[in-house]
């Protein structure tokens, strides 16, 4: 079963405009599909296959010869050899959508990028499913915790595979493959131990110091290890707002994953059930918040511009989107009822920054059109159609 992307249409617009497009995100979130079925018209080839591979590392010039000036290359990263001359031959010809690149090594790709393509190329982020991409019959049925539990990974969908079969067989395959080949590491059980400590922490300031004595490692080894799992899309950090731009970048941030299935996965929660009284379920609806409107952003082909707000005493906002035209406070909250102390840090954070233009709102698992203090709550189900980019 063929799951329509959000993104087709930019993906479409950007091949109309640049010579090289390059689509990335994790692995399994539906790139060689899409592209298979928007490029039809190209040649597709995939660099995981060894002799394919070894043919673009070897003869690269014979290999672009081999697939024409329309060719779909996937995995592209395997290759870095193919980049210098994919420069050469769209600067002969100039013309939209002539290579189409995947990959799932974000660092990798980037680098190869900046190298040789720079100016030459569309970039686009596929993550898993958004909400607003799920099957029609899924989404009637779906519960808070039902959402976050299966997560968004396309094959759960299109193959009807549960959680439970489905993420264990991912982490071995990909997670922990890619980041033994990027990082070599040996010690397979203690960077097991590191992904369910960095799944405990979800939502949490990140701290290097504190994930290594867990672990047994030193800072630099998590600072490495979190960066591997950044650029393999499994998580992502949410920087801190302050109106100090250089001060974004110099405190610390929050630790989220990309899909809190995969989450969940790593936090032994085996069903749905266990979700639902389980003390972290707070921080995972948080999390699946953030990563929803994440999605929203990314299929519009545009970066995040998300923070959080974190003053004296308990005083914090959960997502701060920074639009041109104001500051837009999200407050998530589990729960189905809306309590006044729910927009407290709403109002405190306009009182903070009077000469700033905010919108505010709660996120939380009750109904839509109620609003306290004059602050609007929206049902998480709502995200797939009011999220404003």
């Amino acid at each position: 079963m063929y799951i329509e992307r959000a993104i087709s249409r930019k993906l479409r617009a950007l091949a109309s405009k640049f010579p090289v497009v390059f689509l990335t995100g994790p692995r399994q979130s539906g790139k060689s599909t899409l592209l298979r079925r928007v490029f039809s018209g190209h040649e597709y080839v995939n660099l995981e296959e060894a002799d394919t591979r070894r043919f673009a590392q070897e003869d690269p010039r014979g290999f672009l010869g081999a697939y024409g000036d329309h060719a779909v290359i996937d995995e592209a990263q395997r290759a870095p050899a193919l980049f210098s001359y994919i420069q050469t031959r769209v600067d002969e010809k100039d013309k939209g959508g002539m290579y189409i690149l995947s990959g799932s090594q974000n660092f990798l790709m980037m680098r190869n990028i900046s190298q040789s393509l720079a100016g030459r190329v569309g970039i686009l982020t596929l993550l898993p499913l958004s909400l607003a991409e799920l099957p029609a019959r899924r989404k009637k049925s779906l519960s808070a915790d039902r959402w976050m539990h299966m997560g968004a990974y396309p094959r759960l969908f299109s193959s009807d595979i549960e959680p439970a079969d489905y993420y264990p067989s991912y982490i071995s395959a990909y997670v922990e493959r890619d980041v033994r080949q990027e990082t070599g590491v040996h010690d397979l059980a203690r960077f097991r131990a590191f992904l369910r400590v960095c799944a405990a922490r979800t939502g949490e300031p990140v701290n290097f110091t504190d994930i290594g004595k867990e672990i047994s490692a030193d800072a630099r080894t998590v600072a490495s290890w979190i960066s591997v799992l950044e650029e393999s899309y499994i998580t992502f950090r949410l920087q801190p707002w302050y109106r100090n731009l250089g001060k974004r970048q110099t405190r610390t941030p929050k630790l989220y994953f990309h899909d809190t299935g995969l989450l969940c996965s790593l936090l032994g929660m085996d069903d749905e059930d266990s979700l639902h009284m389980h003390d972290m379920r707070g921080h995972i609806f948080e999390n699946a918040v953030i990563s929803e409107l994440a999605k929203v952003w990314h299929n519009s082909g545009k970066v995040p511009p998300f923070y959080f707000w974190r003053a004296g005493g308990d005083r914090e906002i959960d997502l701060i989107i920074e639009r041109s035209d104001a500051l837009e406070l999200v407050e998530i909250k589990s729960g189905e009822t809306a309590i006044p102390k729910h927009v407290r840090n709403i109002r405190a954070f306009a009182t903070d920054y009077v000469t700033a233009r905010t919108e505010g709102r709660v996120v939380y698992d009750g109904p839509d059109g109620l609003r306290v203090g004059g602050v609007p709550f929206a049902n998480w189900r709502s995200l797939w159609g009011s999220a404003r980019k």
